[in-house]
């Protein structure tokens, strides 16, 4: 019976495996496999080719945990976080490299930091980012038809890509321990795996299931980008009322200092022949420099300094279309108060999970994160008003940062090496003057709006601590107990989670996506989804992800400028 369906399932892989490339021409530089063990080889061929790949590229890599309880009538209800920030190395393994400490050398167990009382004993795993980071690959070491079975299932468009879907399952000879089984979808025109999911199996106390995507980030080049993570029910851990989900994203693939050597060298190579006389260095003609705008110059130097550091480290990206946008609310204070003396007011956006907003100078960073979670402009207006605040009230960057020599710091230690805080005095006072601002502004009839994000935002706070954890500037949370703001929330209306037209926050994720490859951010263009239930809300919330995958179709010309 075995062999009649093993001769079954080649007959139908021979069917599936037809190849024609998206242009409609034949694939003619590989032979196409015929039966379900060569298709199985070229899989195992594949994702070895792309393990010695990844070990040219360094990632940046986020992993964001939260652990919740089950509530019947709201959904889960999370009861603590956890985070994880670095860069990602595949040399014999997959290896993070942190750019945050950890509280202690082994990872963070959950009965140290869940406020459960004494019962907490009966419960306890080590959170380390390596775990979430593993399942980038399927299985370094033993991924082959001697440890593995292979059943094709059926094709299934994932976007815009045909695959190929095949259940892997470990052979009842191959051994313990670690060895994937699940589902993997192959892309039908090079056969690379694009998605895969299930778990490891049994390999260690801390066994999880996941679902591993990939994007085509340059031609014939698919690399990992996403892995959502989830139990329902930590019952090996001895606690069955506890769960997770984690959303562990990748970026930053690029090879930025070869890109720079080689538009360096196309500098070189397109000038021409014979040139022009001289151009004139501007500065011969420029004016003395007074005494104060030498201090603005120094400051600008210092602004400057950060913001290229933080991009260099892949933390920051590059300048786009969301900054635009952020712009326009900035612009519409500014107008609406005729602050017309200020100096050009820039945003960007940083790349990471955590709710953050600061000014470096003239410029104001906000993190992925919290544009995600903000459910409105006005919301929006509220956290560029409070940055801006500082701007006006004359509260500078340090200019140490002006000696680029304090740049000098490995992309590990650039986070703690920085030190962007404000005092509480003068974060109370960008508070009164945000105000000030958004009571003139556009937005004032619509605070109710801000204050109501406010309210869900203090009303989560104490389950959710690392997501309002600040990387360079001052945690948002502190601010919530300022006078001012108090007064913003009093004036909100009742936070209601059971009302379906009452949205005060959004999950993560409802905004912002990175491109992995340069890091340039958009705003997502999501089809509207109707809630059914309150639980569908999901504030703050970590969900599932699932990528709309597309064939690359850059240029050669934007290749060559990346």
């Amino acid at each position: 019976m075995k062999a009649i369906i093993h001769v079954v399932s080649i007959a139908i892989v021979a069917i599936a495996f037809p190849f024609v490339e998206a242009n409609g021409q034949d694939h003619v530089s590989e032979q196409r496999p015929t039966s379900l063990d060569q298709m199985a080889d070229r899989i195992v061929e594949r994702e070895r080719q792309l393990e010695e790949l990844l070990a040219k590229y360094s990632p940046r890599v986020e992993t964001y945990i939260q652990i919740y309880r089950q509530n019947r009538k709201t959904g889960p209800v999370t009861v603590d976080d956890d985070y994880f920030l670095g860069r990602l190395e595949v040399r014999n393994g997959v290896v993070e490299h942190a750019f945050l400490p950890r509280p202690e050398k082994k990872g963070r167990s959950l009965s140290t930091v869940l406020p459960l009382g004494p019962i907490v004993r009966l419960f306890s795993f080590q959170l380390e980012p390596n775990v979430f980071a593993t399942p980038i690959l399927l299985d370094i070491t033993r991924f082959n038809r001697e440890h593995y079975q292979f059943r094709f299932v059926r094709r299934e468009f994932l976007g815009e890509v045909r695959c190929l879907v095949f259940d892997l399952w470990p052979r009842a000879d191959a051994g313990e321990g670690g060895l994937f089984q699940g589902r993997i979808w192959v892309e039908d025109q090079d056969d690379y795996i694009v998605r895969f999911n299930g778990s490891f199996g049994a390999q260690s106390r801390f066994t999880y299931h996941f679902d591993s995507w990939r994007q085509n980030l340059q031609p014939r080049l698919w690399l990992p980008v996403y892995i959502y993570s989830e139990e329902s029910s930590l019952i090996d851990s001895g606690r069955p009322d506890l769960g997770f989900k984690a959303q562990t994203r990748l970026w930053g693939y690029e090879l930025k200092d070869t890109s720079r050597e080689e538009e360096l060298t196309r500098i070189l190579v397109e000038a021409p022949p014979q040139a022009p006389a001289p151009v004139q260095d501007g500065s011969e003609a420029a004016p003395d420099t007074s005494p104060r705008a030498s201090e603005r110059a120094w400051q600008l130097e210092a602004e400057a300094n950060i913001l290229e550091r933080l991009e260099q480290a892949r933390l920051l990206a590059p300048v786009g279309a969301v900054d635009k946008v952020l712009e326009v609310v900035v612009n519409n204070l500014i107008a609406t108060n005729g602050l017309d003396n200020l100096p050009p007011i820039h945003c960007r956006v940083l790349l990471t999970y955590p709710l953050e907003s600061l000014p470096i100078g003239n410029t104001i960073l906000v993190s992925r994160g919290l544009i995600d979670v903000l459910p409105d402009e006005a919301s929006l207006a509220l956290v560029l008003a409070h940055e801006l605040s500082h701007v006006i009230l004359g509260h500078p960057v340090d200019t140490k940062y002006a000696f680029y020599d304090r740049m000098a710091t490995p992309d590990e230690n650039l986070l703690r090496s920085f030190d962007l805080t404000r005092t509480k005095d003068d974060e109370a006072a960008a508070d009164v003057k945000a105000l000030e601002l958004l009571k003139n502004s556009p937005y004032k009839d619509k605070l109710g709006n801000a204050g109501l994000f406010l309210r869900a935002l203090a009303d989560e706070a104490p389950h959710i601590p690392r997501l309002l954890g600040a990387h360079l500037g001052n945690r948002m949370i502190e601010r919530l107990h300022q006078v001012s703001l108090s007064e913003l929330m009093a004036s909100a209306p009742k936070l209601e989670w059971d009302r379906l037209d009452q949205i005060a926050a959004l999950p993560l994720g409802a905004r912002i996506k990175i491109d992995p490859w340069n890091d340039r951010v958009e705003l997502l263009k999501p089809k509207p989804v109707a809630l059914i239930s309150p639980r569908e809300k999901m504030p703050f919330k970590v969900t599932p992800m699932i990528p709309f995958l597309t064939r690359f179709s850059g240029s050669a010309t934007e290749e060559a400028h990346r």
